[in-house]
């Protein structure tokens, strides 16, 4: 078609033909944030796989509470979400565990944008199917990609700048953005999973609409790796391997999957779950606790090597991990309020006397990455927070940001004195031991959980707490109970984790920007709502360049830090796992995939052999 045909057509009818997208646009097999891919486009497998492994066995994984819900478009705002409900579906992309930020075509075999960043064009791959043999079509995506932005808050907020997204040739989708200069969004685009639109369109069974607007306990159609087997609703769930899957020999397919059956068994909670370990209920742990690795891991089967525990290096992300305090709550808008909550918590003895001196605090929203701030603003970073300056608080240039510190008996007196300065700054007063407001009600918190090994934690920091005259509750609740809670922003102080990748971007609109603090089922725990802090966000996604990216998301942690939105807790640098000597990982492990289980395992006959032969 003749290019000036082609802006003819756009001028009269806003019409542009797939050419327009096309014709001078690099297709990649591949996208990265951070230089060029590693893998070409050539390639066979990931380096950290193992190519020959060998496709038989079963695993079980343990999971916590129950489940009532199988639509991934309502996870989050609907419903308890069964365990592994994502080994149901392909993304267009998916990521590589040896690089940072690199994505490969999965559903997609190429992909292609301009250089201002304006839109994004995805390419299928032809033999692309569903489990019942239909194929993966354009419509598909769209369908998708509007239902998860239609029902959850995390993708409505992660997708927030994309306008539009439309069939635009035989197997390709084009996405279009609202300005220029988004360098994340054309590969994030390739993050959600394809649900299939012709499923969610028919009846069921016994003849009803299926709605992707609702929960759902039927087992839906996929197109990945494996399908659901059977279900024991609220208790069990199982997944088979897909013989004939269509993406077997991909490369970014070769090495993984390599179990015919995966089965999630639930239990109450952490401590029933540990148990069930010991008894072999189910095979692999991720140990969170402290306490449980130091001192719960003596049972026979460990002392004899039938249970193997091993820890395995985090590398791919930062983290803050903390007491969240919901600012939507009239009592802790006051900084000076929330200064004084963190000057009560003493981490250090806690570290000791709880966690065996195995922590250290968190003082970072982006802790153990390049991407913290430290001592004062320099450089890039401090002429970024200059051009909002009117808009932060003016310590930041001046004083770095630092935790309290309980290191002493008179350390811990000086720092509960400071807090109880605060509070009466605040217009607080204590009465016969109770801290009350202007109006002689009393300071009242209800620290909430969902998980009752972490009781422990919440009844230490209470005492701290109650000698400020704060009225203190912790109240333990099942996880749909608490699920419910966080969806209506109903707590005062509850626990929080945000991941973050070593090339933030758009998500943190969903942790941290204004839009998000009022949409129910968003991350935004806090409630956190701030020009200062939407600008900085603004600042990182269209970042030109990885200096820039690292200023601004150092500027952002620097903001988020002076406000004392939360209490930070602590961290520790490795996964701990504990497993039942029947599986093999391959002898490199991937940098940044901890501990890849179970996409990059299998099962070992020979050491499971082993392993019965001790029973």
């Amino acid at each position: 078609m003749h290019r000036r045909f082609i802006a003819f057509l756009f001028l009269v009818f806003g019409f542009i033909p797939s050419l327009a997208f096309s014709a001078d646009l690099q297709w990649r097999h591949a996208l990265s944030l951070m230089g060029e891919p590693k893998y070409k486009p050539d390639f066979k497998y990931f380096d950290y796989v193992n190519p020959l492994a060998p496709k038989t066995g079963v695993v079980r994984i343990a999971a916590t509470g129950a489940f009532d819900n199988f639509n991934l478009a309502v996870a989050g705002v609907k419903g308890q979400l069964g365990a592994g409900i994502g080994l149901l579906y392909n993304t267009l992309l998916t990521r590589s565990l040896d690089e940072v930020s690199t994505a490969y075509g999965e559903l997609a075999e190429a992909v292609a944008y301009p250089d201002d960043f304006t839109y994004v064009v995805y390419r299928l791959r032809a033999n692309a199917k569903w489990h019942d043999g239909t194929a993966i079509t354009p419509d598909d995506v769209i369908f998708s990609f509007e239902a998860l932005r239609a029902n959850s808050p995390q993708y409505a907020a992660y997708y927030a700048h994309v306008t539009k997204a439309e069939k635009t040739a035989e197997r390709e989708i084009t996405f279009r953005f609202d300005q220029p200069g988004n360098r994340e969004l054309p590969q994030i685009i390739g993050e959600f999973p394809i649900l299939p639109k012709h499923w969610w369109s028919a009846k069921d069974a016994s003849g009803k609409q299926r709605s992707i607007n609702e929960t759902t306990l039927e087992a839906p159609l996929g197109s990945g790796h494996y399908r659901i087997k059977s279900v024991s609703p609220g208790r069990s769930i199982t997944y088979e391997r897909v013989k004939d899957y269509w993406g077997t020999d991909l490369p970014t397919s070769v090495g993984t999957n390599n179990f015919d059956e995966l089965r999630y068994e639930y239990f109450r909670d952490s401590t029933v779950q540990l148990e069930g370990l010991k008894s072999d209920q189910y095979d692999f742990r991720l140990e969170n606790s402290a306490k449980n690795w130091a001192t719960a891991y003596e049972f026979p089967a460990v002392k004899d090597g039938r249970v193997v525990r091993e820890e395995f290096a985090e590398r791919a992300t930062g983290r803050m991990q903390g007491f969240a305090i919901n600012l939507r709550r009239e009592k802790f808008k006051d900084q000076r309020v929330r200064r004084a909550l963190n000057l009560a918590f003493d981490f250090e003895e806690m570290n000791k006397t709880v966690f065996f001196g195995a922590y250290k605090r968190i003082d970072s929203y982006f802790e153990g990455t390049e991407l913290a701030s430290s001592d004062l603003p320099q450089g890039l970073e401090k002429e970024i927070l200059e051009s909002i300056k009117d808009k932060v608080p003016a310590s930041i240039f001046t004083t770095p940001y630092k935790n309290p510190v309980n290191s002493t008996p008179q350390a811990v007196r000086d720092n509960l004195k400071e807090a109880d300065r605060l509070l009466r700054e605040a217009g607080y007063s204590v009465k016969d031991g109770k801290c009350l407001n202007a109006k002689g009600e009393p300071f009242t918190i209800e620290l909430l959980a969902n998980d009752p090994t972490f009781e422990r934690i919440l009844l230490f920091w209470k005492p701290s707490l109650e000698k400020l005259g704060l009225t203190v509750t912790v109240r333990v609740v099942d996880p749909a109970q608490y699920e419910n809670r966080m969806r209506d922003f109903d707590y005062d102080i509850t626990t929080d984790l945000w991941g973050q990748s070593l090339s933030p971007g758009n998500e943190q609109r969903e942790f941290w920007g204004t839009e998000a603090a009022a949409q129910k089922g968003s991350r935004n725990t806090m409630g956190i709502a701030d020009k200062a802090i939407d600008a900085l966000i603004d600042r990182i996604a269209f970042a030109k360049s990885r200096d820039e990216l690292v200023a601004a998301t150092r500027a952002l942690d620097r903001v988020l830090l002076s406000y004392e939105f939360i209490v930070p807790q602590w961290t520790y640098g490795f996964s701990r796992t504990a497993r039942w000597n029947r599986f093999s990982h391959p002898e490199k492990m991937p940098e940044y995939g901890a501990s890849a289980f179970p996409t990059i395992w299998w099962y070992d006959e020979a050491k499971a052999k082993e392993t019965a032969a001790k029973n």
